[in-house]
């Protein structure tokens, strides 16, 4: 009977259809234990809020149905104005498709809802933000209604009944939208211009994952769990050049389909077990990446040069297939790996009963990890102007953070996402002020009695990128200043409460995802992003998190508590006023003189101390042929300033595709850091005596509009007239 029984099993394992684009690795299926830790899971996730009740569910199906008729009402009336046989009026439809989070049944309480307006081919774009706009304006229960229509992919932001709703538009080249419409047909996209293309990719992408996991139910409540702690650790936010809640939900995928039968516990403790050992760049892949005759442009490292240096690649399913992680930098892929490798140490314990959940919902402790911080500050004199321009500075930190990682001395940049109100008392001249803080690891320098560090122009570069698009957008008015100073760990109590700089157990999760939660109506104009359009934006979840255990040390702690204490000196210039413990730049103080900004030459030279001896260090334009080495040894190329993706058209005739570009891992075998813990013991640098020095930065009295009404990138001028620029540079001198 147990040989028939076995043999039972065997034959419906045979017969099980095969997800992903290689076999599975483990068809095992639960057992009453996993099914236990299962439970337990959704325990420790239930006080973060991450479900929604059933009077919540309906009433987002109630608005969801009310705008979809508003939708129908709206296309009727246009095509009534453009004189459409009635016959054809009466038929014409529209219909509103939903996509990201809401799509995939893991929002959470309060989450926004990501929705696609489709309309046929006669309704235009002006339209929707038009008439359409109009029509949402003299509805009851619409709030806070407003357009971004510059933005990569425009949107109409409004808040329905309590509900808020992110619609984009699409029309087709088809005469009528029909209630059981399917997207995920490629023939769809024909004829379209690319902001359709970019408004339904969002849809296609999310329906596509949907149908490429063996099971939605596990998925779901595995993705649930990944998410929080993704939150948790401070390692979601896409704009920062983490991964965005589309990249989570490929990554849980893959994990589905390598474990089609297993039950969430599991999944979670494999999830971490596959992606701490993935030998990145190689890309994750949820299906073969399928041809088309309709040449739009694809990731496709054989054929685009760029795509041959983006450090984390998961593609997305849909076509055209486009690589979702592309703000990924060295840094933030170095932190991530940290974390999943100590996510799988976690799930061991609690797998073996040594643990519990909550240990893995712990929040990490930011501000005990790094000796030096880079303060980064955006005030703004009106609420509005603040909101607007946080929004604007939070999308270009990545350009600082990739400008820092190319100085040859920095290690590592690492931006919490969270971003943390200022203090009025040091910005007397503005109200609204907001915080970002950037941890910052040194390379120790071998045989050399001290090293000057020259941090000025990697500031100067990021702000002027930020002013260069302030300007070309009109968005800079009187009163927007950005500020960075550098700090070290001991003096982060002249910025943060005590309570913050603890272990921060009692964090909520909207605390941690408040710099991107209330934000996105502004972003959305601002902040270019690939053609994947899938935005996750259910950040705002009003909880407070229970109190939990304390952390166990991170790989970069114990590094830091094993390293040499070494002095850092700040050289402070005769014209800045002494500092008292922190020191804050006024910008757009009166100068005498006005001097205009220039672009640094190809080649500058900084002073760089070995011993007695000056070195000039020289700076020349990123080569990509010479990029840097990635965790698993392989050689790859550091992301320029503004990452600039450039297409060829897919090519025919290839049967394979890019079968042979995921390259599978052995789960079995360790997977090896060549920077090992001895040799990054050597590159930290301690921090003792110094005071905190401000980083120069650009006035903001200038007005002059750019003629451009592109988006800038680096490339762009920056505007010269009245722009007073503060020389002050910060050195930090490394002793050994």
């Amino acid at each position: 009977m147990k040989e028939m029984s076995a043999n039972t099993v065997l034959d419906s394992q045979r017969q099980q259809k095969h997800y992903g684009i290689t076999s599975p690795i483990s068809l095992a299926c639960p057992k009453e234990i996993d099914h236990i830790y299962t439970q337990k899971l959704i325990d420790a996730m239930k006080p973060f809020g991450v479900f929604e009740d059933e009077e919540e569910l309906n009433h987002r199906l109630v608005v969801l149905g009310k705008l979809n008729n508003l939708v129908k009402e709206w296309i009727s009336d246009v095509s009534e104005s453009k004189n459409l046989p009635p016959s054809v009026v009466a038929t014409v439809g529209g219909k509103i498709f939903t996509f990201g989070s809401y799509r995939l049944g893991v929002h959470t309480k309060g989450a926004d809802i990501d929705a696609l307006c489709v309309a046929p081919r006669h309704v235009e774009r002006s339209d929707f933000f038009q008439s359409f706009f109009e029509k949402l304006k003299h509805q009851d229960g619409i709030r806070n209604l407003r357009a971004v229509e510059d933005a990569f992919v425009p949107v109409i932001k409004f808040e329905f009944d309590g509900i808020e709703i992110d619609l984009v538009f699409a029309r087709l080249a088809i005469q009528t939208i029909s209630d059981n419409l399917d997207l995920r047909d490629d023939s769809r996209l024909r004829s379209l211009d690319i902001r359709c293309i970019r408004s339904l990719n969002g849809c296609r992408v999310t329906d596509e994952i949907l149908h490429l996991v063996p099971n939605k139910e596990t998925f779901r409540l595995t993705l649930r769990a990944v998410k929080l702690w993704a939150k948790r650790r401070g390692i979601y936010s896409n704009m920062l050049g983490f991964l965005g809640g589309v990249s989570w939900a490929m990554l849980v995928a893959r994990t589905c389909q390598l474990y089609p039968n297993a039950a969430a516990s599991t999944l979670v403790h494999k999830f971490f077990l596959v992606f701490s050992k993935w030998e990145w760049p190689n890309p994750v892949l949820l299906k073969q990446p399928e041809e088309s005759n309709l040449n739009l442009p694809v990731w496709d490292p054989r054929v685009n040069p760029s795509d041959r240096y983006h450090l984390m690649p998961i593609i997305t399913p849909a076509y055209p297939q486009q690589n979702s992680t592309y703000n990924v930098s060295t840094s933030t892929r170095t932190v991530m790996v940290e974390e999943f490798k100590q996510g799988l140490a976690v799930t061991d314990e609690i797998l073996q009963g040594k643990s519990d959940w909550s240990k893995l919902l712990e929040p990490p402790n930011f501000f005990q990890k790094y000796r030096h911080y880079i303060v980064l500050t955006a005030s703004a004199s009106t609420e509005e102007n603040h909101l607007e321009w946080v929004g604007l500075v939070e999308s270009k930190i990545r350009v600082l953070v990739g400008n820092l990682e190319r100085n040859e001395f920095i290690t590592l940049a690492h931006v919490n996402p969270q971003s943390f109100p200022g203090s009025k008392e040091h910005h007397k001249d503005n109200n609204y002020v907001s915080m970002w803080f950037l941890g910052i690891i040194f390379r120790r320098v071998e045989n050399a009695e001290s090293v000057n560090i020259d941090l000025t122009y990697d500031i100067q570069s990021f702000t002027d990128t930020v002013y260069r698009q302030a300007n070309n957008i009109n968005m800079l008015k009187e009163g927007m200043k950005i500020e960075a100073t550098h700090v070290k760990k001991k003096q982060l109590h002249h910025y943060l409460p005590a309570e913050i700089l603890q272990k921060k157990k009692k964090q909520s999760l909207s605390d941690v995802s408040r710099s991107s939660g209330g934000l996105q109506s502004k972003r959305s104009s601002l902040d270019s992003s690939c053609l994947d359009s899938s935005r996750d934006t259910d950040n705002g979840t009003p909880f407070n998190s229970p109190a939990s255990k304390s952390d166990s040390p991170s790989v970069g702690e114990m590094e830091r508590n094993s390293a040499e204490p070494t002095a850092v000196i700040v050289e402070k210039p005769l014209s800045v006023p002494p500092a008292q413990g922190l020191s804050i730049p006024v910008i757009g103080a009166k100068i005498d003189s006005t001097v205009k900004a220039v672009s640094p030459p190809a080649v500058c030279t900084i002073p760089t101390v070995v011993g007695r001896n000056v070195i000039p260090r020289i700076t020349t334009p990123h080569n990509p042929a010479q990029g840097q080495p990635h965790l698993n040894g392989m050689s790859n190329i550091t992301k320029t300033v503004t990452p600039k993706r450039s297409h060829s058209p897919s090519i025919d005739g290839t049967s394979k595709r890019l079968k042979d570009i995921e390259k599978f891992i052995r789960l079995e075998s360790t997977f090896k850091d060549p920077r090992t813990a001895e040799e990054r013991k050597r590159k930290s640098v301690d921090a003792i005596g110094g005071e905190s020095m401000p980083i120069p930065t650009i006035d903001t009295s200038r007005k002059k509009r750019l003629p451009s009404k592109e988006l800038p990138d680096s490339s762009s001028p920056v505007p010269a007239n009245n722009i007073r620029v503060i020389k002050n540079s910060i050195r930090l001198t490394l002793n050994r």
